[in-house]
Parts: C-alpha cells; sequence; structure tokens
C-alpha cells in the first residue's frame, strides 16, 4: 500500500514539473501569428528609414584600420592608373624656365608677324587676273569626270569644258568671278553644282629688273613682291649703283610710264618701310651712281692713259 502512494506521489511530481516547462516554452517561443506581425513590423520600419551611411563607412573604416571620422571626412580617391585631367589653369601655364615676360613677347611678336605675313601671301591671289599661260584646276565636288586639272590657259583666254560648248572666257577675270560663271553655266546640267577653280601656276605676271644689278632681265612673279625683294631676286646691285635714287617704271593708261622714287639705302637701314609693291609690268631701274661712275671709268681708263704717255702721245 506504501509502495503505491510512493509510486502515485512520484508521477504527480513529474507531471507538474512537465507542466511547468511546457509553459514555459510557450511563453518563450512566441505563436505564428505574433511571429509574422513582428517581422511586419521590422520591415516597415526599417523602409521608412533610409540606411546609415555613418555606419556603413565605420564599418569600412574598421576594415581598413581606419578611423571612422577620416573615414567620413576624406574624399573618394582615384585610381593611381588611371588619367589625371589638366586643370584650366594647367593648359596655361607657362613651361619650366620660361618667365611669364617672355611668353608675353613671344605672344605678341607671333600677333605680328601673321597681321603682316598674311595679308603680304593672301592679297596677291585675291586679286589675281588670270592671263594666258596661267594654269588652272577647275574641280566639281562628287564630279570627277567633269573636273579639269592642270589646265593651261590658251592665248585666246577659253579654257574647255565637256559640259560647256564653247568654253569658257577666264582672261582677264578673278578665280572668284571664273568660279561663279562655272557654276552658273554648270546648273544646267548638274544639280547644286560645287564648283572650285585654284591657279595653279602664275605665268603671265611678269615684271623687269634693268641697270646695276647683277642679274638684269625679265621675271615672272609668281607671288606678290616689292622692288627692295625684286632687286634681290635680280641678284642684288653692283658697286656702282645708286641705291638712293630706285626707279619703279609703272605704265599709265595712256601708255606713258611713270617713274615713282624708291630709296633702297634707307629701307637697309630701316628708316623707311619696305612697302612698294609691285605691279605686273613694271620695271626696276637701278641706275649708276654718277660720282662713282667716274671713278670706275677714269680707274679703267688710266692703264692706257699712262701707257700712251711713255711712247710721247
Amino acid at each position: 500500500m506504501k509502495i503505491k502512494e510512493t509510486i502515485g506521489t512520484l508521477t504527480l511530481s513529474l507531471a507538474l514539473v512537465g507542466g511547468a516547462s511546457v509553459a514555459a516554452a510557450g511563453q518563450a517561443m512566441p505563436s505564428a501569428p505574433e511571429k509574422n506581425a513582428t517581422q511586419q513590423k521590422t520591415n516597415s520600419d526599417l523602409i521608412g528609414k533610409p540606411p546609415d551611411q555613418n555606419a556603413s563607412r565605420k564599418k569600412d573604416a574598421t576594415k581598413r584600420n581606419v578611423s571612422p571620422a577620416s573615414a567620413s571626412s576624406a574624399p573618394s580617391t582615384r585610381s593611381s592608373n588611371a588619367p589625371e585631367k589638366l586643370e584650366p589653369d594647367d593648359v596655361n601655364a607657362a613651361p619650366v624656365g620660361v618667365s611669364e615676360e617672355v611668353l608675353a613677347n613671344r605672344k605678341e611678336q607671333l600677333s605680328e608677324d601673321v597681321a603682316t605675313i598674311t595679308p603680304y601671301y593672301n592679297n596677291f591671289f585675291k586679286d589675281y587676273r588670270i592671263g594666258p599661260e596661267d594654269v588652272i584646276s577647275i574641280r566639281v565636288f562628287g564630279q570627277d569626270r567633269y573636273s579639269v586639272p592642270s589646265q593651261i590657259v590658251p592665248p585666246d583666254g577659253i579654257v574647255t569644258h565637256p559640259l560647256i560648248p564653247g568654253g569658257v572666257r577666264v582672261v582677264g577675270k578673278t578665280r572668284e568671278q571664273v568660279q561663279a560663271e562655272l557654276t552658273k553655266q554648270l546648273d544646267e546640267y548638274i544639280i547644286d553644282p560645287k564648283v572650285t577653280v585654284s591657279i595653279d601656276k602664275s605665268m603671265s605676271y611678269r615684271y623687269s629688273v634693268i641697270g646695276a644689278v647683277a642679274q638684269p632681265g625679265i621675271r615672272l612673279m609668281g607671288r606678290r613682291l616689292t622692288a627692295y625683294e625684286a632687286i634681290m631676286e635680280a641678284g642684288g646691285v653692283t658697286n656702282l649703283a645708286d641705291k638712293k635714287k630706285v626707279y619703279v617704271l609703272r605704265r599709265t593708261a595712256n601708255g606713258t610710264l611713270a617713274p615713282t622714287l624708291v630709296n633702297i639705302a634707307a629701307i637697309e637701314r630701316g628708316k623707311m618701310p619696305d612697302a612698294y609693291y609691285l605691279a605686273p609690268g613694271d620695271q626696276v631701274f637701278v641706275p649708276n651712281n654718277k660720282f662713282k661712275y667716274g671713278i670706275e671709268q677714269v680707274t679703267k681708263y688710266l692703264p692706257i692713259i699712262s701707257f700712251a704717255r711713255i711712247f710721247g702721245f
């Protein structure tokens, strides 16, 4: 009897302990609906708040052994292999060893050279009148078979073209005038023709240099020339030349030659600009210096006079 009571007491104790454990477990572990509600609340909190950038920077700084303050304030750096772009100030920076004053002088000199040289070369062919023996080229854009390269202007001044019966008269006209005439006539055969006329060789413009120069004669004017340059092209003046009284003879409308004085000596000394340009057909005359010429003649005939005195002539 006592054994049965003891067993019943132990069974009751175990049952009480088991029930308490189950109740504790039930309180510790939430039910499925409670778990879902908790997860939804957490997600809504995360969606409503932006991510903490400082926290991510601190985390990255911790991985790189860098203090969080420096990680948040330091800007992002480029890769060492990436090319660096020049700043605007770096482009205009002066080269090493060259002062700003020297650069300023260079720029000023370049601007002066451009202002002097550009009209020197451009103005010649801008107003150039095509004449016989000149070599011109006619180019039609996109129509190579209707382009005529390197055509010599004949004495009658009419150049031929495959689409223009009778050709086009070019003598006495500028390049732009011939270009406009060709464009007008080719418009009947080609839709919106793009015509370009170029002067390959200037053979009709001529000038002459005579007098006390090394190589007198007639020359071609292939570019714009001054009187001083024309004399240099002729080999320069001789020892007997009078450089103060060089004359440029230019034909007038009535057929006479009008002289213009050019002081070459003053140009060489820098007292006068070399700005007298020649026109087609001009003649540059370099006279002899009378005093020098007289001495030269006396020196030339002095041996003959001395020889005549020996024999009593």
